[in-house]
């Protein structure tokens, strides 16, 4: 049985800060330019992947790999160009302070890399309720791997059954899942209720604003 929780563990892209489809849009213009037509919605859908995994799964199987460098190189780049434009999804940073008050560790487990991460923060503007963080760079397997997950735990210095993994995607469920904690999943990144409870969300929010307003009750669910 999972115990009363001592953290919170949160995904960033799509979960607190609004990007997911500036990511959508910038893979789909890195695509493009390595000449490959992938519609959008099948993009959205793979965010929250690890570039890697995201590329082998949107791409033939039968193209030239070794300008898969050059297509992450790209979206990295075009995405860039939003990064002093990020915005905080409603309630995220008074979500964390709220966790922080209740006498919750706070760590933030992030997909990007440390040079995206550092926007993302500086978007959130919430460094005093963040006890730590972890990013692409901790790990050698990213979402749906465990990886990024137990990382967040040894870093939030608790077993899994006291910890809750707050995130938007399908990828994020699994990856909780096999690293044993349970996921509230919100929905502003754009994936849908029934999906991300198939995946094994154990309770679905709005967004972040949403789990704010009922986080006691979220705290307690089972």
């Amino acid at each position: 049985m999972r115990e009363t929780p001592r953290a919170l563990l949160f995904d960033v892209d799509g979960t607190l800060v609004d990007s997911n489809y500036l990511h959508a849009v910038t893979w789909w213009q890195a695509f493009r330019q390595a000449g490959h037509d992938v519609p959008t919605a099948a993009i959205h859908r793979s965010i929250g992947m690890g570039s890697s995994l995201l590329v082998n799964s949107l791409l033939p199987g039968d193209r030239d790999r070794d300008r898969d460098a050059v297509i992450k190189a790209s979206h990295t780049a075009l995405y860039a160009t939003y990064w002093s434009r990020l915005q905080p999804l409603e309630g995220a940073a008074d979500l964390l302070r709220a966790c922080k008050s209740r006498g919750l560790r706070v760590v933030l487990a992030s997909s990007a890399d440390e040079a995206e991460f550092t926007h993302l923060l500086r978007a959130l503007d919430a460094d005093d309720a963040i006890d730590a963080s972890t990013f692409s760079g901790d790990v050698e397997h990213a979402k749906p791997a465990p990886d990024l997950v137990q990382v967040a735990l040894e870093k939030a210095e608790v077993p899994p059954e006291q910890a809750l993994f707050v995130g938007d995607t399908v990828w994020d469920v699994q990856a909780a899942a096999r690293a044993g904690v349970p996921c509230l999943a919100v929905l502003s990144g754009g994936i849908g209720r029934d999906e991300l409870k198939d995946a094994g969300a154990i309770a679905v929010y709005d967004g972040p604003a949403d789990l704010l307003a009922r986080l006691d009750t979220a705290l307690n669910t089972r």
